[in-house]
């Protein structure tokens, strides 16, 4: 089987086609959970802490240096604010995920099968066993 060939059958299974579709999906998703965060959630929890962006929480560790325009040195911080952003997101995209996730196993889930019944012979021998024990000596 050629290399091309072989690459084809791997790319036109279901798995392949289904994984491309959920990554498109997923970069969509991420942005309207983005956008949730940044312009809905984070608005109301910084006019509840003072009015902080949480975008603009850093720890500046060494501040620019713009005094020679030749030489500019950019600020090195650690960003926390962002990161706290980042994490909220996170939250919501994994609880939006486990109530697919759950909402899917729901659906999904099989009624559980009422036992089988058991076969002609083994009844009709039940019902002799049962008439045997319950005669007259």
């Amino acid at each position: 089987m050629s290399m091309l060939s072989e690459f084809k059958a791997f790319a036109m299974r279901g798995n392949v086609i289904d994984l491309a579709v959920g990554v498109v999906i997923g970069g969509a998703f991420g942005k309207i959970v983005t956008s949730l965060v940044d312009q809905i959630i984070m608005p109301p929890i910084g006019m509840l802490t003072g009015g902080i962006d949480f975008n603009d929480l850093k720890w500046v560790l060494k501040p620019a240096d713009v005094t020679d325009p030749a030489h500019k040195v950019a600020e090195v911080a650690i960003q926390y604010g962002a990161f706290i952003n980042t994490l909220i997101q996170f939250l919501i995209i994994a609880f939006a995920i486990f109530m697919v996730v759950k909402a899917i196993n729901k659906l999904s889930r099989k009624q559980e099968e009422a036992p089988a019944a058991p076969p002609a012979d083994v009844a009709l021998l039940t019902e002799i066993r049962d008439l045997l024990k319950n005669r007259p000596v």
